[in-house]
């Protein structure tokens, strides 16, 4: 665990730009308090320098103006009590009426024992005062510093659009002192440490303190981007698209060196923030997901990722969850979503059909044609079944010219109508698969040519990719998010 433990003003002085500290802070009511716990109180403050175990103010963070909520540990162990409470839910609205983002860094063992129920159900309005921070697109990020546990855990943070943890810091729900004297044993070690949260797909990443101010200004930079007046994209040229053989199609898309979601990003975003999982537990390395700009065009980017997806570990249900985390933060934020399809198809296993895969694949349908957020997908590479098809449903849909769609794998059809494999290249082109014919259908509106193959030139390429990216996400931020019958209207 960790060994220092920064307090509120050596985190301020660290975080915030220089001088640029105001208090939002009002002395505490202190109402009903009796003369055993007043005293509790006096120490608490000499000991801390500080009145109570929360802060609240605003500072600039890069020269941006953004809300600050901060734990005391020093102050009984940055425990909650209705003074603690009536302090956050006081900031969390001020930053709402105001309109400036909200960065919250609690530190904390949960409720105030002293004051028992009535403290501990002040977590109730303290998660509804950032629900409705959130519910009118204002960005509330968290910082969870060591120690994290209990009910300040279970609320306020574990709330954020990007949740980010201190190394080797405590955090999980139930405190393992208390957790030992319950059940006489110790917890187990490394489950209730910032590292193995990331690795479950709980928080986003694990950051030192002195890096706070960068992830806060780049993850900004990307959801408080104008979502209008952004300036004209010249459209990029209609590229010429030779007739290639659907099978040439299938097998170029296939290279291993062909290029993916993570050179895409390298090659064609301005500026790229990486999430990690659902946030429930669950994460897969077969999706990427992302804050993202295209030129100056804000988004969130769901990728399936090709270098994730292998024989041992195909793209499972997991994945879809996190991609509908993804779903969930573009309606939030206001911003456009972005899928990416390249998958060698979702997993056929005892664990993917146990996880609910078909059951995900269509909640997926579902969010994404109902999506309150503009869409615009990408075919990259391979699309493979219902995994693939999760990520089409959008305002636009653009294909690079060896992607495809198919229900199965053409080896897979095959085996089905001609009981062999040799027919796949035949089933491939029947199935009308390629892009060509996708576009010929109205499926796909627009291909990116390959010249002659992605692999062959991966930079070039992806920088192609991003400037019809960029183009149609300035198109989508102009005109907003198509109704439903418009988006299914494409498949009949």
């Amino acid at each position: 665990m960790s060994t220092e433990r920064l307090n509120s003003r050596q985190l301020i002085d660290l975080v915030l730009d220089d001088d640029s500290w105001t208090s939002w802070d009002t002395a505490p009511a202190r109402v009903g308090v009796d003369d055993e716990y007043a005293a509790q109180l006096a120490r608490a403050a000499a000991k801390s320098g500080v009145d109570e175990s929360v802060i609240t103010g605003e500072g600039r963070i890069r020269g941006r103006r953004v809300g600050i909520l901060l734990g005391e540990f020093g102050f009984l162990a940055g425990s909650i009590g209705r003074d603690a409470a009536d302090r956050l839910v006081a900031g969390i609205e001020r930053a709402t009426a105001e309109q400036i983002p909200l960065l919250a860094a609690p530190i904390s063992g949960g409720t105030r024992m002293q004051e028992g129920t009535p403290a501990f159900v002040q977590m109730v309005r303290i998660s509804a005062a950032v629900a409705q921070h959130k519910a009118v697109g204002l960005p509330y990020l968290v910082y969870l510093r060591h120690p994290t546990t209990g009910g300040v855990m279970a609320s306020w943070g574990s709330l954020g659009h990007v949740t980010v943890a201190e190394p080797n810091a405590l955090t999980g729900f139930l405190g393992p002192r208390v957790y030992e004297a319950l059940y006489g044993k110790p917890f187990p070690e490394g489950v209730q440490t910032s590292e193995n949260l990331y690795e479950h797909g709980i928080i986003d990443a694990v950051v030192p303190p002195e890096e706070i101010a960068d992830i806060v200004d780049r993850a900004l930079a990307i959801l408080l981007a104008p979502r209008t007046g952004i300036a004209a994209v010249a459209p990029p040229a209609d590229d010429e698209i030779p007739d290639v053989d659907t099978w040439d199609a299938v097998t170029r898309s296939r290279r291993p060196d062909r290029p993916g979601v993570r050179r895409l990003l390298k090659y064609a975003a301005s500026d790229v923030v990486p999430l990690n999982g659902t946030g429930q537990g669950e994460a897969d390395p077969g999706l990427l997901i992302a804050l993202a700009r295209f030129g100056d065009a804000p988004c969130v980017f769901l990728g399936q990722d090709r270098r994730g997806q292998t024989t041992d570990h195909p793209m499972g249900p997991e994945a879809l969850r996190e991609a509908r985390r993804g779903m969930r933060l573009a309606s939030e934020l206001g911003l456009p979503l972005v899928t990416v399809i390249d998958t060698q198809g979702a997993a056929l296993s005892v664990e993917a059909e146990e996880g609910g895969l078909a059951g995900e694949i269509a909640r997926c349908l579902a969010d994404l044609v109902t999506l309150d957020a503009p869409t615009l997908c990408l075919m990259l590479g391979e699309g493979n079944g219902g995994g693939a098809l999760a990520f089409l449903p959008a305002d636009r849909v653009i294909a690079a010219q060896h992607a495809w769609l198919s229900p199965l794998p053409p080896e897979g059809a095959s085996a089905i109508v001609h009981r062999d494999l040799d027919h796949a290249p035949e089933m491939a082109r029947a199935q009308q698969v390629r892009a060509l014919d996708l576009h010929a259908r109205g499926i796909v509106d627009r291909i990116v040519a390959e010249r002659p193959d992605a692999a062959d030139e991966p930079g070039e390429f992806c920088r192609r990719v991003g400037a019809v990216l960029e183009f149609e996400l300035a198109e989508l931020l102009s005109n907003g998010a198509g109704p439903v019958a418009k988006r299914s209207a494409r498949y009949l």
